[in-house]
């Protein structure tokens, strides 16, 4: 048998229990065919290409667990907000782009941070009006849960002082009941958002083939994506040209349940490149606005609960209607009262779907009564580490001592959670291993807040991280007897690191590069 690839010379990290080490590796096709040294290797396969590693480390390649890919796409074609440290840089980002977009057009912006400013106070409408009186401008948060308009957006949306809040949702409004120019949660933000023209199925495409390369540089090769519908048809055109770069598990709004039902599709449907993922709910709100939906009100706010999305009952009634057509369901949560809620929603479906468990997205405050409930279920918890680290001041500040149960990975694991990591990305840094550093040290990369980590006893260790990644990403997609390790038989996705991420230094893992990514046995990117 001629092998396509002899891969040799490296430092094969497999997430295989089986061999857990290999130093050389066989590919034919898009399958792996084979583990060992080189020489039993190259004695049993001859090769059409021999490819010495130069003892460099190799990972499975890397699925992010939860990515909203399509904004991230059409997000690099916007006005980057992202962590900007005063509202006046941001207002002068918005006024920069202002100066070269025809009058009447939209502006549309990402990654402001209010906590992050002196006072930390809201920005408003007005403060837009002064750089952009003739544009709308929609300006989406972070946390992707707030988004800052001005006066013309809200003209255009037709939000006024009678505008009711639609339910689960807020229009800020000041002391006389005029709208800020604030909106929280998605039932108001999409009073604004329907009124943006939508990208062309082509404009689409385009960003997400341009997006591609910048998943592989960082050593993606899959991703969990939590867009909507366009995506998915985006995807779908991709994948028809042979154009689809990543594999996706694509998750489907909760609003299309009944579409879904109606036309019989069951999580799990599709090809080894494209699958119907889960049913994506949202329980509450986030951790920035205070909109997560909590047990007890938040430091300093008695009478601040957060927001349910949905009521408990509502909630666990679309699970149920879900789970009994065989569509497995991801909720976000972030509040440890939406967590509990969700626990007990996913206790009362009977669970049709076992190849592909339901999950919660985020996880990020727990109650401690609740910590073994996950794996008790079978939930995966999918979780982004980098929101630990970014989130730290934060949570101190609004949660208090319960942030000692914040992203709480080890309590998790230990209590025998599979763990699937992401980004979150626009939301957070698409390269996981900045992720995985986070995971790992419980710190950011310039130390803060200290040598140990932000509550240090949560660290995981460096294989634990990279399995959440990778098998547990893997598991958490019904795809754990093709994807998520390096092993016989299955899919030829990996990634070859310029570092070893076992050998050195955790507080370096933000360091690592990929220098070569394959996907299905073809490299997509390399630069050895």
């Amino acid at each position: 048998m001629q092998i396509d690839w002899l891969l040799v010379n490296g430092q094969f990290h497999t997430m295989d229990a089986g061999r857990p080490q290999a130093t050389a590796m066989a590919i034919w096709g898009d399958r792996i065919v084979a583990l060992g040294d080189a020489e039993a290797l190259q004695a049993a396969f001859p090769a059409h290409h021999r490819l010495d590693l130069g003892g460099r480390c190799v990972v499975p390649g890397l699925t992010d667990a939860h990515i909203h890919f399509q904004s991230y796409a059409l997000n690099l074609q916007q006005v980057d907000l992202f962590e900007v440290p005063t509202k006046q840089e941001a207002l002068d980002r918005v006024a920069a782009r202002v100066a070269q977009t025809p009058p009447g057009a939209w502006i549309r912006g990402r990654g402001w941070n209010q906590d992050l400013w002196p006072d930390r106070a809201f920005p408003t409408a007005a403060d837009l009006d002064r750089v952009a009186p003739d544009h709308p401008v929609a300006l989406t948060a972070k946390s992707g849960h707030a988004w800052w308009v001005n006066s013309r957006a809200l003209a255009l949306a037709g939000i006024t002082a009678d505008t009711p809040n639609p339910p689960g949702s807020e229009i800020v409004r000041d002391a006389h009941g005029q709208p800020t120019g604030i909106l929280l949660e998605m039932g108001a933000i999409d009073l604004v958002r329907d009124r943006i023209p939508e990208p062309t199925p082509q404009e689409l495409q385009a960003a997400l083939r341009d997006a591609f390369p910048q998943a592989w540089r960082v050593g993606l090769t899959g991703i969990h994506d939590c867009d909507g519908r366009s995506a998915f048809l985006a995807y779908q055109h991709l994948r028809a040209r042979g154009e689809l770069g990543l594999r996706v598990h694509k998750h489907i709004p909760a609003k299309r349940l009944d579409h879904a039902i109606q036309v019989g599709l069951r999580s799990g449907l599709g090809d080894d490149w494209l699958w119907v993922g889960h049913i994506k709910i949202f329980a509450d709100g986030a951790l920035g606005p205070r909109t997560a939906w909590m047990i007890a009100p938040y430091e300093g706010e008695p009478d601040n609960l957060g927001l349910p999305v949905l009521p408990a009952d509502e909630l666990a009634a679309l699970v149920q209607q879900a789970d009994a057509h065989g569509l497995a369901c991801a909720v976000h949560a972030i509040g440890d009262m939406a967590n509990r809620a969700v626990l007990d929603a996913f206790e009362r479906a009977a669970r049709r779907a076992p190849d592909i468990p339901h999950r919660i997205e985020h996880v990020q405050l727990l109650h401690p009564d609740d910590l073994g409930r996950l794996a008790a279920l079978g939930i995966t918890a999918s979780m982004q580490p980098i929101h630990a680290t970014q989130d730290i001041e934060m949570a101190d500040r609004y949660w208090g001592e319960r942030a000692r149960w914040g992203y709480a990975w080890r309590s998790l694991l230990d209590r025998g959670t599979t763990l699937a990591f992401g980004s979150d990305a626009p939301v957070e840094d698409l390269n996981p291993f900045v992720g995985l550093h986070a995971a790992v040290t419980r710190r950011r990369a310039d130390g803060t807040p200290g040598p140990e980590g932000w509550y240090p006893q949560e660290r995981l260790t460096v294989a634990e991280a990279l399995h959440a990644y990778t098998l547990g990403a893997a598991r958490a997609a019904g795809k754990a007897d093709r994807l998520g390790s390096l092993t016989p038989g299955k899919l030829a996705d990996l990634v070859v690191l310029d570092q070893d991420i076992f050998a050195m230094p955790p507080e370096h893992i933000w360091t690592v590069r990929p220098v070569g990514t394959m996907i299905g046995g073809r490299w997509v990117y390399r630069e050895m």
